[in-house]
């Protein structure tokens, strides 16, 4: 019998009681939320949320950080504005990161997820060592809550996410392992990736997308089991790993649709569990 559980991201933003209800209503036991507005990460909130987490017998299993400021998700503009890696946004969003921290804390997450960004693959390059530390202050700042840090993957190659973990050496890191991300950005196949980072990964997106199809754009996301992701193969590997999180549904669309999506996606990943046994 694994342990492998299922969930579903939603938004902090649409209202700590909406969502969590939304959550059960969909029948999962677990959630990460993702905020994108700090203003939201208050202890009323937090409250709020983990009374909701309480009254619908939701776990939330991470708190994914979203930071301020301009984000382009392609190749030509996404290196200089996504994450920390790009020098001169470090000041404004290391300290929303250490927001969303404390207000983990408040909820009892223990980890926050975060896009870090374009990670040079040359520890030469000049915004790599800036970028480590930024990255350990981060983490011990976690540490000091209890808690781990995991990179959202996408941007970087899996060798230069191990290299990174290994330089900032905290022991308090993981992986939120998005694999279609892998795929959209051109950096991976996802279930090639396991062999080199597959004892950080400590939450998954179940989410499927396409390589991309020029050097601007990123692959298309795309309906879980209707793109490139090899699910059937990826979900034992993980469970041969050990890998004893959640599976969390990730749908880049909005409206009816995406609600659909969520639910055919559950059945599909129920099904594979259903394998494990």
């Amino acid at each position: 019998m694994t342990d492998i559980r299922l969930g579903v991201l939603v938004p902090l933003e649409g209202g700590p009681e909406n969502e969590l209800k939304k959550v059960r209503d969909l029948g999962f036991t677990t959630c990460q939320i993702v905020c994108w507005h700090a203003e939201w990460f208050t202890e009323e909130v937090a409250d709020r949320l983990r009374a909701a987490a309480e009254t619908y017998g939701v776990e939330i299993t991470t708190i994914w950080t979203g930071m301020p400021g301009r984000y382009v998700w392609d190749f030509i503009d996404g290196p200089t504005t996504i994450g920390l890696v790009p020098e001169q946004a470090r000041a404004t969003r290391l300290p929303v990161l250490k927001q969303g921290s404390a207000f983990a804390r408040s909820v009892g997450v223990d980890s926050i997820t975060t896009h870090v960004g374009f990670i040079p693959e040359a520890p030469s390059n000049p915004l790599y060592p800036g970028l480590i530390e930024a990255l350990k202050e981060i983490a011990v700042y976690c540490g000091e809550n209890g808690q781990s840090f995991w990179f959202e993957t996408g941007q970087e190659t899996p060798v230069t996410l191990l290299r990174t973990i290994e330089d900032i050496g905290t022991g308090n890191l993981g992986l939120n392992l998005d694999p279609a991300n892998l795929l959209m950005y051109g950096k991976a196949n996802p279930v090639d990736a396991l062999d080199v980072v597959g004892s950080f990964v400590r939450g998954v997106h179940a989410k499927d997308g396409e390589y991309p199809t020029n050097g601007r754009k990123l692959g298309v996301e795309k309906p879980l089991g209707q793109g490139r992701v090899d699910f059937p193969a990826l979900v034992p590997k993980l469970h041969a790993l050990g890998f004893d999180g959640a599976l969390t549904i990730e749908r880049e669309i909005s409206g009816p649709q995406q609600i659909e999506d969520i639910k055919a996606a559950k059945v599909f990943l129920e099904q594979i569990l259903a394998s494990l046994d």
